[in-house]
């Protein structure tokens, strides 16, 4: 009668356990991305470069690159306007600035790009935000910027999405 009874106890509590779990959900990303259930779609705007030193290319760069984060790290589905998330902005600065001075001429030179960005929580207006990110990475001023530009660019615009994507949708 023992045996009866503990197998008994067994199937209840497994079932029981069964039903927890099954009733419990919890939305986590690994991206730390926290956005609404009810936020479906994203739209950026082509993002023009002001700044008044100019690469031709940051503009497409910067724009593909941030368009990339979030169909990457989100579900969401891009439109081309009227999303539930909007980004709009432009880039607003390039320039190169000397950081480590040696003697008498500098061992250091500074890329920065800074963008201006209006984001757009339709769903959501108190998390809507328009400010300025910049970001920037030095390499040897015995290099020239043509030889070095391209690797630097793609290592800001990284910095500068990321930026973007956690001031937006993660709760960092």
């Amino acid at each position: 009668m023992k045996t009866k009874q503990k197998l008994f106890i067994l199937k209840l509590t497994s079932i029981l356990l069964v039903l927890l779990i099954s009733s419990c959900s919890i939305n986590y990303s690994f991206t730390g991305a926290s956005i609404s259930p009810d936020i479906k779609t994203i739209s950026i705007d082509y993002f023009p470069n002001r700044a008044l030193m100019v690469n031709p290319n940051l503009s497409q760069t910067f724009t593909e690159k941030l368009k990339d984060t979030f169909i990457g790290q989100t579900n969401l589905d891009l439109v081309k306007e009227d999303g539930d998330l909007q980004f709009s902005g432009s880039i607003v600065d390039y320039r190169t600035s000397p950081v480590a001075i040696t003697g008498d001429m500098a061992s250091q030179t500074r890329l920065t790009i800074t963008v201006e960005v209006s984001f757009e929580n339709t769903k959501e207006p108190e998390k809507s935000f328009t400010k300025k990110f910049s970001q920037y990475e030095d390499y040897p001023s015995d290099q020239s910027l043509d030889a070095v530009q391209d690797q630097l660019v793609n290592e800001i615009v990284d910095k500068l999405t990321n930026d973007i994507f956690n001031a937006s949708v993660s709760n960092w």
